[in-house]
C-alpha cells in the first residue's frame, strides 16, 4: 500500500505544482504541464511493478499518437475562450472534441495495424 500512496503523492504534488505556478507566471506553469512529466512518472510506475521494457515501449508508442489527439484540447480551448464563450462550456466541448479525436485516432491506427 506505501509504494500506492508514494506513487499517488507524488503525482499529485506534480499537478498542484503547476496549478500554484500558473497563479505566478501561466508560462512557467505551460513549461512544466506541457512536460511529458506525467508520462514518464508512468513509465517509472510501471516498469517499478513489471520490469517489462517492452510494456514501456509499448506505452511509449501508445502515448505519442494520443499526444497528437490531444492537441485538439489546447487549440480549441482558447479559441473558445477568446470568442467569448463561458469557460465551463468551453472546456466541455473542447474535451468533447478531444474525446471525438482521441476514438478517431484509434479508429485510425487500427486501420493502419497498430493493435491496442
Amino acid at each position: 500500500m506505501l509504494p500506492f500512496a508514494i506513487k499517488v503523492a507524488v503525482t499529485a504534488l506534480l499537478v498542484v505544482a503547476v496549478a500554484e505556478i500558473g497563479k505566478r507566471s501561466t508560462f512557467a506553469a505551460g513549461i512544466l504541464a506541457s512536460l511529458p512529466l506525467t508520462s514518464v512518472l508512468a513509465m517509472i510506475w510501471l516498469y517499478a511493478d513489471t520490469g517489462d521494457s517492452s510494456r514501456i515501449a509499448e506505452l511509449a508508442t501508445s502515448i505519442f499518437w494520443m499526444v497528437l489527439a490531444s492537441l485538439v484540447l489546447f487549440v480549441s480551448l482558447p479559441l473558445m475562450l477568446r470568442a467569448g464563450w463561458p469557460f465551463a462550456l468551453s472546456l466541455f466541448a473542447s474535451g468533447a472534441l478531444t474525446a471525438a479525436c482521441y476514438f478517431a485516432m484509434v479508429e485510425v491506427l487500427k486501420r493502419f495495424g497498430f493493435a491496442f
